[in-house]
């Protein structure tokens, strides 16, 4: 089952497909073109205006992640180009995972985990003196009335 994000993104690539000039959107397979097109969300509209770049469409990152593969993939004809492209997404690649490492480091999981369950640990040793200290002065609070009460009979008499 395909997200809502990526069918409204198969709905943009499929928008901006339709916008190319026959010549470049013969160069996509048909049968991709009808996968976009099967595939897209039917009730989401995402105008794309020819006259304005790419970069200042709002596009989804789905969306322009497809753009970049197809013109790798079909409208890119200079090797030298390709390779130069190849270069540019290899080392955004690395970059996010890179920063997908920084941010779910097993390591500082783990410390954060223990220092999480140090935290928990102190609280609960807290919890229990704070009962403990409830129930005594429960107890107190109980032989302190039971001695008033017996004192005040004996004083009434």
């Amino acid at each position: 089952m395909l997200s809502v994000s990526t069918r409204q993104a198969y709905t943009e690539i499929d928008n901006f497909i339709e916008l190319l000039d026959e010549y470049n959107r013969n160069k996509v397979p048909k049968k991709l073109r009808e996968f976009f097109k099967r595939k897209k969300d039917n009730t989401y509209t995402k105008t794309i205006d020819p006259n304005i770049p790419i970069k200042e469409q709002n596009l989804k990152e789905e969306t322009l992640a497809l753009i970049a593969m197809l013109n790798l993939q079909y409208w890119c004809e200079d090797e030298e180009e390709k390779q130069r492209l190849k270069k540019i997404y290899s080392d955004n690649e690395i970059k996010h995972q890179q920063k997908l490492r920084e941010m779910y480091n097993p390591e500082d999981v783990f410390k954060t985990k223990q220092k999480q369950e140090q935290i928990e640990n102190e609280i609960s040793s807290e919890e229990i003196q704070d009962n403990m200290a409830m129930e005594e002065y429960k107890k107190d609070n109980i032989f302190v009335r039971l001695k008033n009460f017996i004192r005040n009979i004996f004083k009434f008499k």
